[in-house]
């Protein structure tokens, strides 16, 4: 990410307040919070982490111990089991569907 000079887009009086604050030094002007977007939701990785994280769930339902999870995707036991802890909620409201159903 390249910069520009403040000189060049801001008004002087706003120029001068800044400077009162940072002079000579460099600044980062966040985007608004609406203009943000949420981690991983250009490169994908949101819902690669989704995906792995639903066949973890999967696996452990289906009687996979949580080492062999652990060693099976290079994580750690601790990894595993808040995975597992964090897909529990979800499934029991699957479930809840399911009997209302």
């Amino acid at each position: 990410m390249g910069y520009i000079r403040a000189e060049d887009v801001l008004p002087s009086e706003v120029l001068a307040l800044v400077q009162k604050y940072v002079e000579g030094q460099m600044l980062y002007v966040p985007k608004k919070d609406f203009q943000r977007k949420r981690w991983g939701s250009l490169s994908g990785a949101r819902s690669f982490l989704k995906c792995r994280n639903d066949k973890i769930y999967e696996e452990y339902k289906a009687g996979c111990d949580v080492p062999d999870l652990a060693d099976k995707y290079f994580l750690s036991v601790k990894s595993i089991q808040k995975i597992i802890r964090d897909q529990k909620p979800s499934d029991k409201s699957d479930q809840k569907e399911n009997q209302e159903g």
